[in-house]
């Protein structure tokens, strides 16, 4: 029998653009046979499989893939704690599976940041939308992350150039427009950042 966590050979998407690579994390073979198999119809290309969360977390850091399934119930570590990992990593998109008698479990998978899920049995149009719906999230997400890292990169860069012109004017008597000529000068000089300009001079009282 072949190993659960091995990844699978890839299959050929049906659509024009790259396929959506996917995990897959369920503890019953039976269902994840059936998982593999319908999203290969689907065009989805399954890179790997595994039967419990803390396999899933390891898949995905090998594996890279856009979304992962995960099972809410599975032995060692069950999907809600992956998820809370994979999300907090921001590692890929996350689908979760589970039974209708569990549907009160969805409230403590929202808390962990997980939107998209699937009621089992499961249905194709259930599962597609499901995906789609996981992957759009977690690309929104991500652009918005890079958009708050990349302010708050330029505010702690404002406030180090402050600092540098600061340290110029108190020690060289420039005005402050002087001071962030000389700050620019010395980063084109060098061929370095304004960033590492900065600190040197803050560091070494230029």
């Amino acid at each position: 029998m072949a190993d659960p966590g091995a990844p699978i050979e890839p299959t050929s998407p049906t659509a024009e653009h790259t396929a959506v690579r996917v995990v897959i994390a369920e503890d019953e073979g039976i269902i994840r046979m059936d998982l593999r198999e319908l999203l290969a119809e689907e065009g989805y290309e399954v890179v790997g499989e595994c039967g419990n969360g803390a396999e899933a977390i390891d898949l995905v850091a090998q594996l890279h893939p856009d979304v992962v399934i995960l099972d809410v119930k599975m032995p060692v570590m069950g999907g809600i704690e992956a998820a809370r990992v994979l999300i907090e990593e921001r590692a890929c998109a996350v689908v979760l599976l589970t039974a209708f008698s569990q549907r009160e479990l969805i409230e403590e998978a929202r808390d962990v940041g997980v939107m998209s899920y699937v009621v089992k049995p499961f249905e194709r149009a259930d599962l597609v939308p499901a995906i789609e719906m996981a992957i759009g999230q977690f690309t929104s997400l991500a652009a918005l992350h890079g958009q708050v890292e990349d302010l708050a990169g330029k505010l702690e860069l404002r406030k180090l150039i402050d600092r540098a012109k600061g340290r110029l004017i108190d020690r060289e008597g420039l005005s402050e427009a002087d001071a962030f000529g000389a700050l620019q000068r010395m980063a084109m000089d060098s061929r370095r950042s304004m960033g590492a300009v900065c600190e040197e001079v803050l560091a070494e009282g230029f």
